[in-house]
């Protein structure tokens, strides 16, 4: 398709910078596009590959992977390269066999994507261009600014403006200051995560692994303050597993560098058999990084004092893994905002964020908690109570979370939230 075949609302004239192309950059993009606003991405990379290189795992429910039926040809592409399993089979950590999660039941809520981050996000990034986005690479944002008509950023030592501006450039980012009125630098969780990915060959021959890449596969196991979860995809071809593990690294030195097969097999000692062959199995050639789990102190706001910067994703809220919902709640966020601008029109930008923020809060904290609760659930798991109701350690699964459609409900709530935030712009919905 041709840029002006994409289907897209009426020009509304509203410009808004986007700082960083991740995952929720690229999507308010693309969401932005579709709603009839100009967005212009201002990536840091000086090319896309310094960002689709990285990454193993990464999952999209059906709260977040609903958008992407609704962007021309890309669920198509995603679910070719997906994982295709239904289920989470659950071991503890000594080997036994404890529970299989389907998840069949949720299909009537939507699609469900896992597969590799790269290969995925590559897939968005070429829509978004497809769809003629403009996405500047090598552009290093120094600093926000606003004022009550527009808002802008320092790039590359030129300063440039908009309507809005959408800092989507992660936990560092440096909208964050402008938001609220100080520099706040990220703690450690107290937890980091060793993942791993190669090529399903470096197994397929080992007698004790090889089950794992004869097909699709997912399975995790259960250990004090500690699980390692398995996953393979594409039939088999490629093969990776990822483990979350208490840690006192001081991450003002480094969030994520590359990991030691020999520092892993310390924390995985006296574990089933399997687990350390998972382990010893990884090749050199295949990428493994130790990843720094950062923790920020829930943000009074997700917007600037005059309601012209707005932060989404990581730079708002990031996610622990176990929440699973740390990329979907990053696409929640740009659906939102961008459905906010279509309503508000130009001249009530500022009123479009204040209602993204109204709609947004809640939720996003509420699906934040999740993740600490089956971190806990399986981390501190009481194994006599789990041998009565195995299911005790399912993850957590709830309606209110993965059968939700953040778009119609953005337009239902559009008229009661714009309603009270144009009366009491300081209301906290």
């Amino acid at each position: 398709m041709a840029p002006g075949d994409f289907p897209r609302k009426p020009a509304t004239g509203i410009k808004v910078i986007i700082v960083g192309a991740g995952f929720a950059g690229i999507s308010a993009a693309i969401e932005c596009d579709r709603k009839g606003h100009t967005p212009i991405i201002l990536e840091k990379a000086q090319e896309i590959e310094e960002i689709t290189k990285f990454g193993d795992i990464i999952s999209f429910d059906p709260n977040g992977a609903r958008h992407f039926e609704r962007w021309p040809g890309v669920i198509q592409a995603m679910q070719k390269v997906a994982r295709q399993t239904t289920w989470l089979d659950l071991y503890h950590w000594k080997g036994d066999f404890i529970t299989r999660q389907s998840f069949e039941g949720e299909k009537k809520w939507g699609p469900r994507i896992n597969g590799h981050r790269g290969e995925l996000y590559s897939i968005i990034y070429k829509h978004a261009l497809d769809r003629g986005v403009e996405v500047r690479l090598g552009q290093r944002v120094t600093d926000y600014f606003e004022d009550e008509k527009e808002a802008g950023v320092v790039v590359n030592g030129e300063r440039m403006v908009a309507d809005v501006v959408i800092a989507a450039e992660g936990v560092r980012s440096r909208g964050r200051k402008i938001v609220l009125g100080f520099d706040d630098k990220p703690k450690s969780s107290g937890y980091a995560v060793y993942r791993s990915w190669f090529s399903g060959d470096a197994i397929k021959d080992h007698p004790m692994l090889k089950h794992l890449v004869a097909q699709d596969s997912h399975c995790g196991f259960i250990g004090p303050d500690l699980h390692f979860l398995v996953s393979s995809l594409k039939g088999g071809q490629e093969f990776n597993w990822v483990f979350t593990h208490v840690d006192d690294g001081n991450i003002e030195e480094s969030w994520q560098f590359p990991g030691k097969v020999e520092d892993c097999l310390k924390y995985v000692e006296g574990w089933a058999p399997i687990v350390t062959e998972i382990v010893k199995s990884t090749p050199k050639s295949g990428r493994l990084i130790d990843h720094k789990l950062v923790f920020r102190d829930p943000l009074p706001t997700f917007i600037s004092p005059k309601s012209r910067i707005a932060l989404i994703g990581d730079a708002a809220h990031p996610f622990l893994p176990t929440s699973i919902q740390g990329a979907s709640q990053s696409i929640e966020d740009g659906v939102v905002l961008a459905t906010c601008l279509e309503l508000a029109g130009k001249k009530r930008a500022d009123l479009a964020l204040r209602c993204y923020e109204g709609i947004r809060y809640k939720r996003v904290h509420a699906a934040q908690a999740t993740g600490i609760k089956t971190r806990e659930k399986w981390h501190k798991a009481n194994w006599d109570n789990v041998q009565e109701n195995p299911e005790a350690i399912h993850l957590t699964r709830e309606a209110w979370l993965l059968n939700h459609d953040v778009e119609a409900d953005a337009y239902e709530q559009w008229q009661n939230v714009s309603a009270i935030l144009t009366n009491n712009p300081r209301a906290k919905l």
